[in-house]
């Protein structure tokens, strides 16, 4: 009799900010199919025998359905205080770091995990789903909802000047709506799904000097491992969000994220999050404290109406601006990439800037160990690719005919080709190849200099160290993939480093093609025709391509595709291989470094 239903539909995002709404995330009780008790009666007015045996009936359903009544009350939203105390926030941060540290590999699996200390609240069956820009306020609401917190959040954004699309706006946007939530109306899942409709990467698309006139959800925190930390969101403008979950002692930022797909990945901090006008609202962000003012205490202890407050920049100790335009002199918005990074009185890049100042204020690189975890985190990458390929293959995308052209843009668009295809997600996977392969020539030639304050290292063959620990940590790496025909394959890491660029982002492909096959037997079970694998073949040079050019017009037809020209990639790819620079370097003469 007690139905307990959940759906969490797919959203593609839209160019509104908004996203078109394919059905409710909803908690549903009800009595069978009359609906109500009063249909029940009313089937057996004439007979009174059998109006006794109905009440009864009905009395039993109640207590039958009592617990699960219950259950449904408890997951109503409501408001018990007025604030966020320091030990909310504390416990916000434990519960953010709990999620990073699990194993689990989905935002569902996350929140049913014992890293949830409320999983046991929410009823069986309950499914849970984000992509990137949906996880850090799905994650915030979920604690307030759990603990009586008040909780607000912009549910509209505007471009600043012209934009196709607003989650890729050239000036950046400014909040025009805020939906502060009321306690006792919905149940916490109804605001998730109303949540996940009205916000978007472009929500986070802000300057970071613009608190008014209406506030935005978070501001700009000074580089401090003090306000660095989990729960901390990143903001890539090329439209992708992480949460911090960890910070090590030497600075290292450790980070999770999710995807279209709904699965959750882990990695660390780099260049693969860009730097970008000020107006694009590009690094780092913290929630604002949220208080609820003019509110009413009922009798059961829960507050209702009054208004939620945010404070604006001047009002937060924390506040700044110096991740967009240094710590010196700031320049105006136009010269923002002049702005300097100091510290100890020496400049830095701004990477090695923030990684120092997380670390105490010291910047000293292990190249070993920086070299180790490294490959580590790329083979984590790899692996979490896995998953998204199967989730794509599941799907039987691949079994569907090519469309006549790309999305308008490959990485940010909507719809099947936003949820199942890859080239934002390998993008950044061969850019974290290529920044290891970089890393370790920066290390090398700091090391061949001699002296560097910056370097750590103890022994007499770092070169001699660091392709002994290469070897080693990517001979541990094995990732494997399911054929067309049911048969594994298995790569070890330098084969999917070689396989890189070879590797398919078009979903519409088949498996092997998006592992890179190129070899005639492992092709073989293939079923693409003539025409994907021409698709494939025009594609190359999109593959070639590590910068993710969201505001290009990509919607080539295959035709258009197979003519080189502007917007279509790169003619070749850049250089990953870390073992072959080390060996060079090894076998050129002491005190020359072969780039």
């Amino acid at each position: 009799m007690l139905a307990i239903s959940t759906n969490v539909p797919r959203r593609p995002e839209v160019s509104s900010g908004r996203r078109r709404s394919a059905g409710k995330y909803f908690a549903r009780i009800g009595f069978g199919a009359a609906g109500d008790p009063a249909s029940l009666l009313a089937g057996v007015g004439g007979y009174p025998h059998m109006r006794f045996a109905a009440i009864g009936l009905i009395c039993l359903v109640f207590l039958a359905m009592a617990p699960a009544v219950q259950a449904a009350n408890s997951a109503l939203y409501v408001v018990r205080y007025d604030h966020w105390s320091d030990d909310d926030e504390r416990q916000y941060r434990d519960f953010v770091a709990a999620i990073g540290e699990d194993s689990c590999v989905t935002v569902d699996a996350c929140l049913h995990s014992g890293a949830n200390p409320y999983r046991m609240t929410d009823p069986p069956g309950t499914v849970f789903g984000s992509d990137c820009a949906d996880l850090p306020y799905v994650l915030r609401f979920y604690f307030a909802w759990k603990r009586g917190l008040p909780f607000s959040y912009e549910d509209a954004v505007t471009p600043i000047g012209a934009a196709a699309d607003v989650r890729y706006s050239p000036g950046g946007n400014a909040v025009t709506s805020r939906h502060d939530v009321p306690g006792g109306v919905l149940t916490g899942y109804a605001i998730i799904d109303r949540m996940r409709d009205e916000v978007s990467s472009a929500s986070f698309r802000i300057h970071p000097d613009f608190d008014s006139p209406l506030v935005p959800d978070t501001y700009s925190p000074a580089i401090d491992p003090r306000s660095i930390r989990p729960g901390t969101l990143i903001y890539d403008p090329n439209g992708h969000l992480a949460i911090v979950y960890r910070v090590d002692s030497d600075g290292r930022i450790h980070y999770f994220d999710s995807h279209p797909d709904y699965t959750l990945t882990r990695t660390v901090y780099d260049v693969r999050f860009t730097r970008a006008v000020p107006g694009a609202g590009a690094g780092f962000k913290n929630w604002r404290p949220q208080v609820l003012v003019g509110a009413t205490r009922k009798p059961d202890g829960t507050l209702i109406g009054g208004h939620i407050e945010l404070p604006r920049n001047a009002q937060i100790p924390d506040f700044s601006d110096e991740q967009f335009f240094g710590n010196g002199e700031r320049p105006d918005d136009a010269n923002w990439a002049s702005g300097l990074f100091t510290l100890n009185g020496e400049r830095m890049a701004y990477y090695d800037y923030v990684r120092a100042k997380l670390a105490g204020g010291q910047l000293v690189f292990d190249p070993v160990k920086e070299l180790h975890e490294m490959v580590l985190s790329n083979c984590s990458d790899l692996r979490y690719r896995v998953l998204a390929v199967d989730v794509a293959v599941a799907a039987g995308i691949q079994k569907q005919s090519e469309p006549n052209r790309l999305p308008l843009n490959i990485y940010g668009t909507e719809g099947d080709w936003e949820t199942f295809s890859s080239p934002s997600r390998d993008a950044r996977l061969k850019t974290a190849f290529k920044e290891t392969r970089d890393s370790v020539e920066r290390f090398v030639e700091m090391y061949e200099r001699g002296g560097d304050p910056h370097l750590h290292y103890m022994g007499d063959d770092m070169v001699g160290e660091m392709i002994a620990t290469y070897d080693r940590d990517t001979a541990a790496c094995t990732i494997s993939y399911t054929r067309s025909d049911g048969s594994r394959v298995t790569l070890g890491y330098e084969e999917a480093r070689r396989r890189l660029f070879a590797m398919s982002f078009d979903p519409y492909q088949c498996v092997e093609r998006r592992w890179g096959a190129t070899d005639a037997a492992e092709l073989s079970t293939c079923a693409d025709g003539a025409a994907k694998q021409a698709w494939y073949a025009a594609e190359q040079n999109l593959r070639n391509q590590i910068d993710r050019t969201y505001e290009a017009r990509m919607d080539f037809t295959l035709g258009e595709l197979s003519v080189p020209g502007p917007g279509k990639g790169a003619a070749e790819p850049p250089e990953t291989d870390v073992r072959a620079y080390l060996q060079r370097v090894r076998a050129a003469r002491p005190g020359v470094v072969v780039g």
